[in-house]
C-alpha cells in the first residue's frame, strides 16, 4: 500500500471552515426560529420542538467544532513528477491518483472569506473532472500552481 501523501492544507483553513459553519447554522437557526413561530399558532407536540431544539444543537457541534478538525487531519496531497495523489474525507476517506497526462489545465481560486485569510484553492481540471486542493497560502498555491501545469507539459511532451 501507498504511504500516506505528505502535504497538509493551512491550518487557517479550520478557522475558515469553522465560520462557514457558523453561517451554515445561523440559517439553520433561522428555520428554527420559523418553526417556532409557526409553533406558536399551530398546537405541537412538546417533543417535536425539544427534538428540534437538540437537532440544532448536534448541527451546530458538528458544523462548527468537530466537521472542520477531522477535515484538515485527513486532508493532505502530494504532487510528484508523474501524478497528483490527493487524500481528504471525514468518515470515508477517499484517495484519488491524477496522472499528470490527464490534467488539462489548473487554476487557482478564491472567495471573500479564502481571500480575506489569504489563501486559495488550486483546482486540477482533466477531461472527466475537476479536483481541488483547498485552503493553501497563496503563495504555496501560486508555486503548485506552476509546478502541475509545468509537469502536466512534460508529460504531454513525452507522450
Amino acid at each position: 500500500m501507498r504511504p500516506i501523501p505528505s502535504q497538509r492544507i493551512n491550518q487557517k483553513a479550520l478557522t475558515v471552515w469553522r465560520i462557514t459553519g457558523a453561517i451554515h447554522s445561523f440559517l439553520a437557526l433561522l428555520l428554527l426560529a420559523g418553526y417556532f413561530a409557526v409553533s406558536y399558532y399551530v398546537d405541537l407536540p412538546d417533543w417535536i420542538s425539544v427534538m428540534v431544539v437538540l437537532l440544532f444543537i448536534i448541527e451546530l457541534l458538528l458544523e462548527v467544532f468537530l466537521l472542520p478538525k477531522l477535515r484538515w487531519k485527513r486532508w493532505r496531497y502530494h504532487v510528484s513528477e508523474h501524478e497528483i495523489e490527493l487524500m481528504h474525507g471525514v468518515f470515508i476517506i477517499r484517495r484519488t491518483l491524477i496522472p499528470m497526462v490527464r490534467v488539462q489545465h489548473v487554476d487557482t481560486k478564491q472567495g471573500p472569506l479564502l481571500r480575506s485569510y489569504k489563501l486559495s484553492t488550486v483546482t486540477v481540471s482533466t477531461a472527466a473532472t475537476v479536483h481541488e486542493i483547498p485552503a493553501l497560502s497563496n503563495e504555496v498555491a501560486d508555486g503548485l500552481r506552476d509546478h502541475i501545469s509545468q509537469l502536466a507539459r512534460v508529460a504531454t511532451d513525452d507522450v
